[in-house]
């Protein structure tokens, strides 16, 4: 059984600690900030600051691998969660009656909650195992590298300590510091391929009332205009946030951090307004997050592992912009592999560079390759002319076989070419169509002459 020393203690740094220690394996998670996720809920998500986490107060949604993982390698996990207030939705739901089940028809289920009750829940299992050892307030500020070639970590160090692990797993984040450590040992530097999204992303959170609604009915929970987007992401314990998605080099996105501006804003919207309708109470500020990119850091080049002992995993190895909810499904889906192989990866890391290669890095392209046409049509407020591809979308709130390719590849289960390339969907698609041979791709959110107007001269 290997000693494994794990860097941060996020989702991915906790996940990767909790089922390492449950195969055997002995954990020294190092984390800097001294605070832990559980006492208070609301109080831990809505005022701790957390500038390394930057999204840790955005919205969430938890997609199937997360579901999958933890009934795999944490039930105890799993249930908890559910106490502490997260739902399930299944994409089904939509139609009130499900249709007659298909294998892998039972993953198709969302998690919907906020990122800390899932932090939270993780804290407690690893606070009861044994076998990890937590270091809260502990910074990890380098590596120890024996030089060879490739050189090897043997472990970390933290203030005088240097402490020696067979397998350091760096789980420090977006903003890990890493591959600097690397380079500046004289290591070969890792490869980046990094893109900038072009969205900024706003939200605001709101608790619905005690003595009020509790539902706004069939509702997409997503609208959009030519150069905005606006959502709703239901979560835990009553509260929702509704966010905003529009280019960063929109005139107007200063003016949306003000409370009355985003509101009037969300408004226009049908998915968003259908939420605001229920008079909720408002519970945070006007959360901006700009500046979003998809980041890809990987340990190896085309001359194999730059280092031994050391991988990387979560948001420290594939970041992606929040729209599509990524970043915790694959630092989980990491992080279990890690823990199933990570004695042969502590001895070379080939093949978890392998696996990543194959398993991650297909769906950080595709956000790539969404973002770019994204920010492309925000920023030109473009109407989408593929005629097809927009019944596609809007089929699948008509057809359950068409929502169910959908849920595949939202759920990170079907690659789109994959899951819409069927001859079924095709079929489906092409009688939608011709069943409503007046439709054309269309927005149900303002113009951009009503969404000036709402914005203070």
């Amino acid at each position: 059984m290997a000693r494994v020393a794990v860097i941060g203690g996020g989702i991915s740094g906790l996940g990767t600690a909790l089922m390492l220690g449950r195969r055997g394996h002995a954990v020294t998670l190092f984390e800097q900030d001294a605070r832990q996720a559980g006492e208070d809920l609301n109080r831990d998500f809505f005022h701790w600051d957390r500038p390394r986490i930057p999204h840790a107060t955005q919205p969430h949604s938890l997609l199937a691998p997360v579901r999958t993982v933890l009934r795999t390698e944490a039930p105890d996990v799993y249930a908890d969660l559910l106490v502490r207030g997260a739902r399930e939705y299944h994409e089904f739901d939509w139609f009130g009656e499900h249709p007659p089940h298909r294998a892998g028809d039972e993953d198709l289920v969302t998690l919907r909650t906020r990122r800390i009750v899932l932090e939270a829940a993780l804290a407690a299992a690893v606070r009861r195992e044994r076998t990890v050892d937590v270091r809260r307030g502990s910074r990890v500020h380098a590596l120890t590298i024996d030089e060879g070639r490739p050189a090897r970590v043997t472990g970390v160090q933290v203030g005088a300590e240097a402490h020696r692990a067979d397998l350091v797993v760096d789980a420090s984040g977006r903003r890990s510091p890493v591959p600097a450590w690397l380079t500046a040992a004289g290591c070969r530097p890792p490869v980046v391929d990094s893109h900038r999204a072009g969205i900024a992303y706003l939200c605001r959170w709101y608790r619905l009332r005690a003595d009020g609604p509790r539902d706004p009915g069939r509702v997409k929970t997503g609208s959009a205009a030519p150069f905005a987007l606006a959502g709703v992401f239901p979560s835990d314990n009553d509260t929702f946030a509704v966010n905003l998605v529009l280019s960063t080099g929109d005139p107007t996105r200063g003016a949306l951090t003000d409370p009355a501006v985003f509101e009037a804003a969300a408004r226009r919207f049908p998915a968003t307004a259908a939420w605001l309708d229920l008079a909720p109470e408002p519970q945070s500020a006007v959360l901006a997050m700009a500046g979003l990119d998809n980041r890809w850091t990987a340990f190896a080049d085309d001359d194999g592992p730059i280092v031994t002992g050391l991988v990387n995993a979560g948001d420290s190895l594939i970041h992606t912009n929040p729209t599509s909810g990524h970043g915790v499904s694959i630092g989980l889906r990491a992080a279990q592999h890690i823990a199933h192989h990570a004695d042969e990866i502590a001895e070379d890391p080939t093949g978890y560079h392998t696996w990543t290669a194959e398993n991650l890095r297909p769906w950080f392209d595709a956000q790539v390759t969404a973002d770019s046409a994204n920010a492309q049509r925000l920023a030109e407020s473009t109407i989408p002319s593929d005629r097809r591809a927009a019944a596609v979308g809007a089929c699948a709130f008509d057809d359950p076989v068409v929502m169910r390719a959908r849920a595949q590849v939202r759920h990170l289960l079907r690659p789109a070419h994959d899951a819409y390339g069927s001859d079924e969907v095709d079929r489906h698609v092409t009688a939608w169509l011709a069943a409503r041979p007046d439709f054309s791709p269309q927005h149900d959110g303002p113009t951009r002459e009503q969404w000036d107007a709402l914005i203070p001269g």
